[in-house]
């Protein structure tokens, strides 16, 4: 075992774990700078990709975007492996714990034993963190729980090679080394900038226009027909449980504009936090309609759905305006 890894809970899971693995070289990062920092925060609404069947719906940059986002900020150099067969990767990875190294792992939730039952789905980017072994048991630092786990080899070579959407093919990272303990302000100005504009990209699949022109999906379903409740079920469910969603990132960002204030001096980025904070109350506000349709505790009427998330983009637009003006 690693004995100088430090394990902490976060919230999201490739934040949580690159954060971890920083700081484990030396820098000065929270989860939130490394979420905001990178420019992870987005929206996507992408109907050409499937996930069991319905479209995707994404609330932040595809995988392997956060880590990579750090590279020039920290001055870091990260590496990444894939591998053919789930011997080789075994090998590789008990080779760089031989080392002392603390490795980085994308896998499926689904194949992961101390995720609860009822928690397990088919999701292949969930990062975790490997900081020791002992014999066939494998030291686990997973950002969504409290404490370390264990995993037994088997187990986490089922879910290094999982098959499917976002297939990991045992994927595999570290840190080759850290330049830089802390970013410096025009990074994170730079960040910021960067997420104005894909917030407000002029195509219809990112950003305040995705969440348009899923409203409008929503506006045309039939609440009669029997696809209605999975599809709103989706896009709940890929807000609020498949990677944090909407309203967390939003509380996330929010706490990384709370730093940005603090390492640029510009206070205004207080104020930003704040109206960030309000959205994602009425993101949760708009997921918890859904659910009480969903539950038949009201009636199904995706109309009034497609209302609140046109009012949410509006929002957004209006923010991300705002934001990118300030900066």
């Amino acid at each position: 075992m690693n004995a100088r890894f430090e394990h902490r809970h976060a919230a999201h899971c490739e934040s949580g774990a690159i954060s971890a693995l920083l700081r484990h070289h030396g820098a000065d990062v929270s989860e939130a700078m490394a979420f905001g920092l990178s420019s992870a925060l987005s929206f996507a609404y992408l109907p050409f990709i499937r996930l069991q069947g319905l479209p995707l719906v994404a609330y932040r940059m595809p995988p392997r975007a956060i880590i990579k986002g750090l590279s020039r900020p920290f001055g870091a150099r990260f590496r990444f492996e894939t591998f053919r067969s789930p011997q080789t990767a075994a090998q590789r990875l008990d080779a760089l714990l031989d080392e002392g190294r603390v490795v980085g792992l994308q896998t499926s939730v689904f194949w992961l034993p101390y995720f609860p039952q009822d928690m397990r789905f088919h999701f292949n980017a969930h990062n975790l963190l490997v900081f020791g072994r002992h014999g066939e048991q494998y030291d686990i630092s997973d950002p969504v729980f409290e404490t370390p786990q264990t995993c037994a080899a088997a187990d986490l070579s089922r879910a290094r090679f999982a098959k499917g959407l976002l297939a990991p093919r045992g994927m595999l990272y570290y840190a080759e080394g850290v330049g830089r303990p802390q970013p410096d302000a025009d990074d994170i100005l730079r960040a910021i900038r960067k997420t104005c504009r894909g917030m407000r990209a002029p195509v219809p699949i990112a950003g305040v226009r995705a969440m348009r022109m899923l409203a409008r999906k929503l506006a045309s379903l039939d609440p009669a027909h029997a696809a209605t409740a999975p599809f709103v079920g989706h896009v709940v469910r890929m807000q609020e449980e498949i990677g944090t969603g909407g309203a967390g990132f939003r509380f996330i960002y929010a706490a990384f504009l709370q730093e940005a204030a603090q390492l640029t001096g510009r206070a205004g980025l207080d104020v930003f936090a704040d109206r960030l904070m309000r959205i994602g109350d009425d993101w949760r506000a708009f997921a918890l309609r859904a659910a009480r349709m969903l539950r038949a505790r009201e009636p199904m009427v995706p109309a009034e759905l497609a209302r609140l998330l046109h009012a949410q983009a509006d929002a957004e637009e209006q923010f991300f305006r705002d934001l990118a003006r300030a900066c």
